[in-house]
């Protein structure tokens, strides 16, 4: 299954989760008891809450796709030779010159998204998914601000 299936599935999970949550918030306000009515709107914010989490994070996977499709028609999307163990994982005392050298490539270019952009898949092909998100984070900025 595909990342963006994944999402989607997960996603339709959530509306029913809030839908069937917030029946039984309105249900608690409905009673018309004060601490029900309190613990009715403290339920009603839970969904409301997921889906600005949710949204925000569709909207990230959509930027971080119009990257990769731009920089992919421009023919610049960066190339995994990142140094690999025999497991097929990322030698991380190995790609540490790689990473030197994107880390050298956004501090000497801080406001090109394409290199920031090349950073994150860098971070991500290692597992660092705090630091591959963060990096791309920065991307999205970039374009969207330059």
């Amino acid at each position: 299954m595909t990342a963006k299936r994944a999402a989607i599935v997960i996603a339709v999970v959530f509306i029913a989760y809030a839908v069937l949550l917030g029946w039984r918030g309105i249900l608690l306000i409905g009673t018309g008891d004060p601490v029900a009515v309190v613990l009715g709107v403290a339920v009603l914010v839970i969904p409301v809450l997921g889906a600005c989490l949710v949204w925000r994070e569709f909207r990230f996977g959509h930027r971080t796709e119009a990257l990769a499709r731009e920089l992919e028609e421009a023919g610049g999307l960066p190339v995994d030779d990142l140094p690999r163990r025999p497991s097929g994982r990322i030698d991380r005392g190995a790609a540490d010159a790689a990473f030197t050298k994107y880390k050298e490539e956004a501090e000497a270019a801080p406001d090109d998204w394409k290199v920031w952009f090349r950073l994150s898949t860098a971070y991500d092909a290692a597992g660092d998914r705090k630091r591959a998100r963060s990096s791309m984070r920065t991307a999205i900025a970039h374009h969207d601000h330059p």
